[in-house]
């Protein structure tokens, strides 16, 4: 029997796909859907990823069929063909994606030949269904990439030999994906590479059309972004190599010491990138030596977040941060080679430790593993306890952090309670920047 989620932490795959095109200048999305889709995925996805806004063409201006009662007994497809048009007459855009809520797909909607009819509309229309009941956001994502791998993305037989895609980092559910990768794309920039990481600065459409002519896909995620990457490898014949999310130092120097290797970049230069960012690293870190040391800023830590940030969190903290992880909570849905997958990423830190790591998307469990792993005290006469410590999660982990004592430091979706415009966590900069939140929250009222 299916388990009742208590708070989910992700949107549906229409949300997921909303939000991606969302990241996309001049994509106008279609909802094809049930009234009030549209507008509670706007809701959901601009308070949980920091308040971002509707975009270009987004939020409440969001185009949508809204099927009601009896399109849905008679069918839809005539208020699609309808919605289109009018889509196409009203809204200033470059590519129109019809994305399709749970109703529609129920009832056999056929979204694709309708998209199909207006091929030769002056701009282009395509259809990628994204019924809920196909999985959360993230799958929303890979479903909304691979629709853009059939019928978007330019084929190209000739690749630039130094050119490269990232994939992985589902913008809106990674709250800070503009940041992570603006990181991303300086660091592979500085090996020599010519970077199309789609959801960027100053990216556009053009960035998927040219998309096929990329010598490598890389996948910064231990899950998200690998179904994509298979299917780029079918459809356009680039190969993928997958490196965990990298955070902080040592993290960022095995991304760069992966990417360099796979692309046979000379050893000489990808050793003088490392070097040069451990540099100004350091110094930004050694600020923090006196007031660490001094008050004596080591914690214990709680972490909770999705297949991608979890991991690379828990590495951080103990093997730049000195910290001791106990407990870490993944968040999204896996199946048990994508847990084994997500699981090892905990194994071989360097500080020796082992981290307690569980899989589950329900945001009151993760109090329940807290208080199994580390009892409450029942009045003995000496007792260990988890103190000072920090939670490091989302939004959601609110009521936890004030039951045990200790600071949230709110990093993963949802985060309603912090505005995130250019932040980064990724690479070396992304490590100084969570560095900085995180000693922030521990002297904050000092």
């Amino acid at each position: 029997m299916s388990k009742f989620v208590d708070r989910p932490r992700y949107a549906c795959a229409l949300g997921g796909a909303i939000g991606t095109l969302r990241a996309i200048p001049r994509a106008v999305p279609i909802v094809h859907g049930s009234a009030g889709c549209g507008g509670n995925i706007a809701n959901a996805i601009n308070a949980g990823a920091g308040y971002i806004g509707g975009g270009y063409c987004g939020g409440y201006a969001l185009p949508s069929s809204n099927v009601v009662e009896r399109d849905i007994v008679f069918g839809g497809e005539s208020r699609l063909r309808e919605q289109i048009q009018s889509s196409l007459e009203i809204m200033d855009g470059d590519l129109f994606v019809v994305v399709t809520g749970c109703m529609v797909d129920m009832i056999g909607d056929d979204t694709i030949a309708i998209a199909a009819e207006f091929k030769n509309a002056e701009k282009p229309v395509i259809a990628v269904p994204t019924p809920s009941f196909k999985g959360n956001a993230f799958k929303g994502y890979e479903l909304l990439f691979k629709g853009l791998i059939d019928k978007y993305i330019q084929p190209s037989s000739e690749k630039e030999p130094l050119s490269v895609n990232v994939l992985g980092i589902a913008p809106v559910q990674d709250v800070f994906w503009k940041g992570n990768l603006r990181e991303i794309k300086r660091l592979l920039e500085k090996l020599g590479l010519k970077v199309n990481t789609f959801f960027g600065e100053g990216e556009t459409l053009d960035n998927f059309k040219r998309a096929g002519q990329a010598r490598l896909n890389i996948v910064a995620s231990n899950t998200v972004g690998i179904d994509s990457a298979k299917h780029f490898e079918e459809v356009h014949n680039i190969p993928y190599i997958v490196t965990p999310f990298p955070i902080g130092a040592l993290a960022g120097e095995t991304f760069l010491k992966t990417v360099g290797t796979a692309l046979n970049i000379d050893t000489t230069r990808i050793n003088r990138v490392i070097a040069e960012e451990k540099k100004v690293y350091y110094d930004y870190m050694e600020r923090i030596a006196d007031i660490y040391n001094d008050v004596d800023l080591q914690r214990y830590a709680v972490v909770v977040g999705d297949s991608g940030y979890a991991p690379a969190l828990t590495r951080f903290l103990s093997d730049e941060l000195g910290w001791l992880t106990e407990l870490a909570v993944v968040t999204d849905l896996l199946d048990e080679p994508q847990q084994e997958t997500v699981r090892a990423q905990f194994s071989g830190l360097n500080s020796g430790l082992h981290p307690a790591v569980y899989f589950d998307s329900d945001a009151s469990s993760v109090k329940k593993y807290l208080r199994n792993l580390w009892p409450p005290n029942r009045n003995s006469r000496y007792y260990d306890a988890l103190n000072p410590a920090v939670v490091v999660g989302s939004s959601f982990e609110r009521d936890l952090a004030q039951e045990f004592g200790c600071p949230l430091v709110p990093v993963t979706f949802p985060l309603t309670g912090r505005c995130v415009m250019g932040r980064a966590y990724a690479g070396f900069t992304g490590g100084i920047s969570l560095t900085e939140d995180i000693i922030t929250y521990l002297v904050m009222g000092r």
